[in-house]
């Protein structure tokens, strides 16, 4: 029986190839669309649980709040006494690790000098916590002695070629640290929350050349330790979680706190999961970007709508059919077929169309990935698939949208009586027909809100770009700063500037793009004493240039001057620091006294707000200062281009680079490019958007066409009658279309509210963005309006043009 269902099912897909085309089509468009979010959603959600431990891996962080109580910042780092202190007040802990990254470093073997800029220091008991396959040494003993490092496939092959690692020196930062390789690691996969290329012995930090043992034991002030806890198995993690706080008041005093405040009221320790740092952590100073579980969240909504409106389209279509297979099914019921057969015949067609669609969407998804992956800068793998648990899902998915999409249609078309459809006489009940028009209103309003999505995406994206940021980050270069320039910083300079197409140079301690974290504590005088501040003033240090380098204008006063030999005890801030500590305007604050950590000096100029950090951040309080000129305090170079010569600008600072520091490669990177890279989340998405959006679209339409053709097929006559008494094609077009211009209608109505408080909350998530702008949504219903009328009109134009003998005939 089961294979004459099939059969016959075969049968009336091969009559009806167009329809069967359409309903195909649909189908495969919209599963192809839910297996390549799939794999997009198992990419997110499988981060870092390749570890073996990773159930019951958690990673220490660190919450530091303001003089009022409120939350100031969360860093996802902590400082390196913790972990050894952590293990001594929780016993129960099986193992600690910390690994701090070592920045942009450079190594050097025999003649060839390189930047690395993964290296990690990792301690002995990294192996234990983190899955690492390591291809040669022991990795029980590798990361014991000082001095000591293992590297990557990759890494091994650059700087010795074919010869074998093991044993070979590298030397450290132009020092006379030599490190041996005592083995050789594979790359962490692209599922981990950090990608290190080299693992340096953390035992060497206990050089006091280096960092020193007392550092490491007292050092609270540093949180730049990435630290790792162990637990047992099944141990519940609040057990240590919900004692952190006594942990601190017992172990650990702050320098400088008063002894009747607690240690917890300053500073506060959490724990997350290992497989939650991915997608829910969202913390200062991650070592790499996180994902977002919101973005996971709404790509699921999408597929599961996508599919829907794929299942409602198979509906709306097998309906519109069902006027040419009536007098099918009236004679299969007048042979003795009963119902429940009829039903389970239309639901192994919509089954085995179902399959066929599942079969083109898997070899299109396949061939889409590598597209994707370079549209939208990701590294999805097909293969993900793969996985048992999820293989049982794609193969049970045929049999639940068969029939999600073929029950109704199956049931509707079963309900025939035989006495009206072997006459011709084929009535609809009007509640059928509001079923279908409920269904489209929802095809048509999920992809009105997709529209509206992606049209307030790519504003916001245009607004980024175009914004204003307060200075001119167009043709800056940037560069790391090296202590062994800080002697011979000025000839440096004005070699560089002899070439017209270098306009200014300046140094820093942090540059525009990235995050602000050092805060050292204000004192203002306040009655002739000196009084703490409530506010976090973010500090950076700065030479002359600087300012100039960036085009930054001053609001009141002067910027640092060669000219005043006092000005390293002096400090320039920004307006918002004016307004926060209560000095009302920048021409106030001239001259005003400030303490900053333990320097008392002058404010001798206000610069105007600018965006220091990405547009998701509010401007904050700022302020910066000189350091002392023998203490080459600072990391970078900004160099800034007049744009019109920019390879010779760069070929010049290369050259002057070697001639000045020999001993370290020359690595660049423009500023522009480090704010884009802000927004690589937010890009990613206008893609998606977008392409979602548009096949979302294009599958309501086909569900559009089948409702019209369903509802044309049932008025031919109606048609007919109009025309021989009269009625033009303009005028049928209109009175057919009318009924459906109002579903779309309706449909904007629904989906309008619900798109702006959507992309409203969207929003939310940047301190500077734009105005919902009523046009957006108008045009989107606009839009909406056009692409259905197009698609009725192909239906309802052909439907009028017909000539009224034809359908007049049975008459």
């Amino acid at each position: 029986m089961i294979k004459n269902y099939l059969r016959s099912a075969w049968r009336n897909i091969a009559r009806h190839k167009f329809i069967s085309f359409i309903n195909i089509s649909g189908l495969t468009i919209g599963i192809t669309c839910c297996l390549l979010i799939l794999i997009y959603i198992l990419n997110e959600l499988s981060y870092d649980r390749y570890n073996e431990n990773s159930d019951r891996t958690y990673r220490v962080t660190r919450i530091f709040y303001s003089r009022d109580g409120s939350e100031n910042l969360h860093l996802s780092a902590v400082a390196p006494p913790f972990g050894p202190l952590l293990k001594v007040a929780f016993p129960d802990i099986e193992k600690v690790t910390r690994v701090l990254p070592n920045g942009t470093t450079v190594f050097r073997y025999k003649d060839k000098l390189f930047n690395e800029k993964n290296g990690f220091f990792a301690d002995e008991n990294f192996f234990n916590v983190f899955s690492v396959n390591v291809t040669e040494g022991d990795k029980k003993t590798a990361l014991d002695d000082p001095y000591s490092v293992m590297i990557t496939p990759e890494i091994a092959r650059k700087y010795f070629g074919n010869e074998d690692p093991i044993n070979k020196t590298v030397i450290l930062d132009n020092t006379k640290h030599e490190f041996k390789v005592t083995g050789v690691f594979e790359p962490l996969p692209s599922n981990s929350h950090m990608h290190p290329n080299m693992l340096l012995s953390f035992n060497t930090l206990k050089d006091s050349i280096i960092y020193g043992e007392k550092q490491l034991e007292t050092n609270y002030g540093n949180n730049s330790f990435y630290t790792y806890l162990l637990l047992p198995k099944n141990y519940n993690a609040k057990m240590i979680s919900g004692q952190l706080n006594n942990f601190l008041d017992k172990y650990v005093h702050m320098p400088g706190t008063p002894p009747n405040i607690k240690t917890s009221q300053t500073t506060k320790l959490t724990m997350e999961k290992l497989t939650d740092i991915h997608l829910m952590s969202h913390l200062d100073d991650e070592i790499e970007p996180a994902g977002s579980m919101t973005r996971v969240y709404i790509f699921s909504i999408i597929a599961l709508f996508i599919l829907l409106i794929a299942c409602i389209n198979y509906m709306n279509l097998s309906t519109a059919r069902s006027a040419l297979r009536a007098k099918e099914i009236g004679v299969r019921k007048v042979i003795g077929a009963q119902r429940k057969e009829i039903i389970r015949q239309f639901l192994g067609e919509s089954i085995l169309v179902t399959w066929v669609a599942l079969i083109l969407a898997t070899v299109f998804s396949w061939l889409l990935v590598p597209y994707i992956n370079q549209l939208a800068h990701l590294n999805l793998t097909f293969s993900s698939l793969f996985r048992w648990n999820i293989l049982i899902g794609i193969l049970c998915l045929p049999f639940f949208i068969g029939l999600l999409s073929g029950l109704y249609p199956a049931v509707f078309m079963s309900s025939f009586k035989p006495v009206y459809v072997l006459k011709g006489v084929l009535k609809v009940g009007s509640g059928n027909i509001s079923f279908r028009k409920v269904l489209v209103v929802v095809q048509f309003s999920v992809s009105i809100v997709l529209i509206v999505a992606t049209t307030v995406v790519f504003q916001q994206l245009s607004y980024i770009e175009n914004k204003s940021l307060g200075f001119n980050k167009d043709h800056i270069l940037v560069t790391g700063y090296t202590g062994t320039l800080t002697k011979q910083f000025e000839s440096f300079k004005q070699e560089l500037l002899k070439n017209p197409a270098i306009l200014a140079v300046g140094r820093s301690s942090r540059i525009p793009s990235g995050r602000l974290l050092d805060d050292q504590g204000a004192q203002v005088i306040e009655g002739g004493k000196s009084v703490p501040t409530n506010i976090e003033l973010k500090y950076i240090t700065t030479d002359f240039g600087f300012m100039d380098t960036y085009g930054m204008r001053m609001a009141a006063g002067r910027n640092f001057s060669k000219e005043y030999l006092t000005d390293t005890a002096n400090y320039v801030i920004n307006e918002t620091a004016v307004q926060q500590l209560g000095w009302k305007t920048a021409q106030n604050a001239i001259g005003k006294d400030l303490t900053y950590g333990n320097t008392k000096g002058k404010v001798i100029g206000v610069v105007h707000d600018f965006h220091f950090e990405s547009l998701h951040q509010p401007i904050i309080p700022m302020l910066f200062f000189l350091p002392a000129p023998s203490s080459g305090y600072y990391n970078s170079i900004s160099i800034k281009l007049n744009g019109n010569n920019v390879q010779s600008a760069i070929n010049t600072i290369k050259e002057t680079w070697h001639q000045y520091v020999p001993n370290v490669p020359f690595d660049y990177t423009f500023l522009d490019d480090r704010f884009q890279k802000l927004y690589d989340a937010e890009q990613q998405e206008s893609k998606l958007f977008t392409i979602f959006s548009c096949l979302a679209i294009f599958i309501a339409c086909l569900g559009l066409f089948g409702l019209s053709a369903f509802t044309i097929s049932q008025r031919i006559k109606e048609i007919g009658v109009r025309k021989v008494l009269g009625a033009s094609v303009s005028q049928i077009v209109v009175e057919l279309s009318r009924s459906f211009m109002k579903l779309v209608i309706i449909s904007a109505i629904v989906a309008l509210p619900v798109s702006w408080l959507l992309m409203h909350k969207w929003l939310l998530d940047f301190a500077s963005r734009i105005e919902l702008s009523w046009w957006v949504f108008l045009g989107a219903g606009i839009t909406a309006f056009i692409i259905a009328f197009a698609t009725i009109g192909m239906q309802t134009v052909k439907a009028a043009n017909v000539n009224p003998v034809k359908s007049l005939r049975s008459e």
